[in-house]
């Protein structure tokens, strides 16, 4: 277990404050006292109203069109300062080690060099992290795996898959599903989730005019009578989802669901998704969503902070994080399970939506085999394992004496055969870690 000589103190920007308070409740600790504010000339004010000194803090701000104090929309470059502020702020104030919890990283597309004089500028995010202060940070699926390498400290990347298993899991026939990647970078993610779920999956191969707009798509595999669901990691514009939509209706899929882990959602694609073929767009709380959801009726959504709440809570321990590549470490409420218990009474009499979940609300979801933290580590941990294996040595040596042993007794033992009261610093018995060691006393003596 990690020496922690302080507590977790978790703070928030103005990008995300509810996913922010959903993280701090479950770890069942209130957030940090700070101020953000701007002046009349723009620049970001940040005042950190509590001690930080020798704590482990945690730093919640993602990339995203966050409101201003007056109301207007500010870019991501406002969200990404005010975390590079409130991270030399804490350093400053001496905090023992500075976490960045950044659920949708700032400039992830921008993570390659593609065209002559293009700068890499997921590269320039990590190094201002770096240089501000951030000893740690933590992010939810990286549009690519490479940018980690970008950092020289550690970086935490977490997968939304477990969370969409279990969505798929409580809300579609599973035996009718078939999984679809819109395009070939997304392949690796959507065959994981196929193979999980064993399910069927298919690819689409799109071609772009330009940035954002795609020209045309060719569907690898069938998905005729199925369920599709479509899985990528961010939807910005949604022309991809609105056009993949509308080839599978086209070859054959009877409903069509997308499942991404970052709603971005700018421009046009409230509308196109409102106008779409796409039955629902399952979107995570990476970023907020409380607005499009008022818009777009369309738009489901699950929530993760249980995750992120679990991650800060096993690295300020010292606890593996791996676990959580794999399933989600508890069940807990979610949103879509409200939104869908009010549209089933509402719609009970539509036969193809009740036809279609009949099989799936009887397939009960297994119950996580990570229901607890891991247990306490024993102070004594050495000293307790040689007491235990030296009985178990012990005992494996006594069942392996030949059957005449047997018959000697207790009074033909020679007294230099009989064993030694176990003491500190002996090879009799179990030896205190902290004793000096046999070998060692043997040199010492005069």
């Amino acid at each position: 277990m990690a020496n922690v000589n302080g507590g977790i103190k978790v703070f928030s920007g103005t990008s995300h404050p509810e996913l922010a308070e959903l993280v701090a409740k479950r770890l069942g600790l209130p957030l940090g006292k700070a101020t953000v504010t701007r002046n009349e000339s723009g620049e970001s004010i940040i005042r950190i109203a509590e001690s930080v000194r020798e704590h482990d803090v945690y730093i919640i701000n993602t990339s995203c069109v966050s409101p201003t104090p007056t109301g207007q929309a500010a870019s991501p470059n406002t969200s990404l300062m005010e975390l590079l502020i409130m991270i030399h702020a804490c350093k400053t104030a001496s905090a023992r080690r500075i976490t960045a919890v950044i659920p949708h990283f700032f400039y992830a597309r921008q993570d390659k060099k593609d065209k002559s004089r293009a700068p890499i500028t997921a590269k320039l995010i990590a190094n201002m992290l770096e240089n501000a202060g951030c000893d740690h940070v933590i992010t939810m699926d990286l549009h690519a795996s490479q940018i980690q390498g970008f950092f020289d400290v550690p970086v935490d990347n977490l997968y939304a898959e477990p969370a969409a298993l279990q969505y798929i899991r409580e809300m579609v026939d599973c035996n009718k599903a078939v999984i679809v990647s819109p395009d070939a970078g997304g392949a690796k993610r959507a065959t994981s989730l196929a193979d999980r779920l064993e399910l069927d999956f298919a690819l689409f191969h799109k071609e772009r005019k330009k940035a954002n707009e795609v020209s045309r798509m060719v569907l690898v595999g069938s998905v005729e009578g199925k369920t599709a669901i479509l899985v990528d990691d961010m939807a910005d514009t949604c022309g991809t989802l609105d056009l993949a939509a509308r080839q599978l209706v086209e070859y054959g899929a009877e409903r069509v669901l997308a499942i991404v882990t970052h709603g971005l959602l700018s421009g046009p694609a409230l509308e196109r998704i409102e106008n779409s073929k796409l039955e629902k767009l399952i979107v995570t709380n990476t970023l907020p969503q409380s607005y499009n959801r008022s818009k777009c009726s369309k738009i489901e959504e699950i929530d993760i902070s249980h995750v992120l709440a679990e991650t800060i809570r096993r690295s300020h321990y010292g606890e593996s994080v791996s676990v959580l590549f794999n399933q989600i470490p508890y069940d807990t409420s979610q949103p879509y399970r409200q939104s869908n218990s009010n549209s089933s009474t509402n719609a009970s009499s539509n036969s193809f939506h009740s036809g279609s979940r009949s099989n799936s609300s009887s397939r009960a979801i297994p119950p996580s085999p990570y229901t607890l933290p891991d247990p306490p580590v024993p102070s004594n941990y050495f000293s307790s394992h040689v007491a235990q294996s030296s009985v178990t040595a012990t005992a494996t040596a006594a069942s392996s004496l030949p059957s005449s042993s047997s018959s000697m007794t207790e009074s033909s033992l020679k007294p230099e055969d009989t064993p030694k009261a176990s003491q500190p610093g002996q090879m009799g018995g179990a030896r205190s870690p902290l004793s000096p060691s046999p070998l060692r006393q043997e040199t010492l003596k005069p």
